[in-house]
């Protein structure tokens, strides 16, 4: 099948798979009340998921694999290139899924990786769209190890979208707010039923839960924490227990020199920038009032408090 084919299919069942999962959350959510629109929903979409994965994409394929494929193309011996199409995803499927996992603990205990992993954990309301919030690094290495062997070790090409569909459906099924028993399928396939426990605010589960596709890693490895019921539904059960940006630019900043968000506020230019979304949202509300808004309500920002950042201590 032409890859152009494969593009065009695996972007409609991501489509269909978006549509079914948010129908899902709706049904049968873990967290009961979790807006749709909920806190960081625009930073996670806009940003993350379209703007960045974008750009990112065009650097990893583009200015990184490509050259790397100049100089160490392995198409040549034929490891991998008369497997049908169905073994090379599965391979590539598992062994990227164990790096995953191995790496994704590494973050957990290296306070240099940590920096660029935090972002991950710092929604404090978790749904399908939580899993595109990662910092640029953190993609950039991921996901040139993911695709780097897979072009030089001259797969076919349409392993790249079908392994990518995987990815995102996966990414979005594990972060889904939705309330599902695996069963004993749990001890192999990873779900929000683990998941989301990762995504918690509670020291028992943060060198725990590393997996990403397959569960077994964790129970293979002993870090795998299932106490059998969820996590407090409160916004400090979840997510970091220090301050984070909310700011998509300012997150980045955040990994390399930590400051006070809310003390930058002081400086006109920042304070402009920093509220100008909420203001943007503040007209639209205006422009486009509901019968559920009167159309004399603002849009606020919600403002860090001044807590010290001591994430480091997480990691001892």
């Amino acid at each position: 099948m032409p890859q152009e084919n494969v593009l065009t299919i695996t972007s409609i069942i991501l489509a269909c798979w978006v549509t079914f999962i948010i129908g899902w959350e709706r049904i049968s959510p873990y967290r009961k009340g979790l807006a749709f629109f909920r806190e960081g929903f625009w930073i996670d979409l806009v940003w993350y998921t379209l703007i960045q994965s974008y750009f990112l994409k065009i650097l990893i394929f583009d200015y990184i694999i490509m050259p790397l494929q100049r100089h160490f193309d392995l198409s040549h011996l034929q490891l991998i290139t008369h497997w049908p199409i169905a073994l090379q995803v599965l391979f590539f499927v598992i062994t990227h899924d164990l790096y995953i996992y191995l790496f994704h603990r590494f973050q957990h205990s290296n306070k240099v990786f940590w920096r660029i992993h935090e972002a991950h954990h710092s929604g404090k309301e978790v749904d399908f769209l939580a899993g595109s919030r990662s910092h640029i690094m953190e993609i950039i290495i991921n996901q040139t190890i993911e695709f780097a062997p897979i072009i030089l070790l001259g797969a076919n090409p349409v392993v790249v979208p079908i392994k990518a569909l995987i990815d995102a459906m996966f990414g979005m099924f594990i972060h889904a707010n939705v309330k599902v028993n695996m069963g004993k399928l749990k001890y192999l396939i990873n779900s929000p039923q683990l998941h989301l426990w990762h995504h918690a605010n509670y020291q028992e589960v943060f060198h725990a839960n590393f997996a990403t596709k397959l569960a077994v890693w964790d129970y293979l490895f002993g870090t795998v924490y299932d106490p059998g019921h969820a996590p407090g539904n409160k916004p400090e059960n979840w997510g970091l227990y220090y301050d984070y940006p909310k700011d998509y630019f300012l997150q980045h900043a955040f990994s390399i020199k930590r400051f006070d968000e809310k003390s930058l506020l002081k400086y006109p230019w920042f304070k402009w920038y920093y509220t100008l979304r909420f203001r943007i949202m503040d007209q639209l509300i205006k422009l486009f009032p509901t019968k559920s808004q009167e159309p004399e309500i603002h849009f606020q920002p919600t403002l860090p408090s001044n807590k010290v950042h001591e994430e480091d201590n997480i990691l001892q």
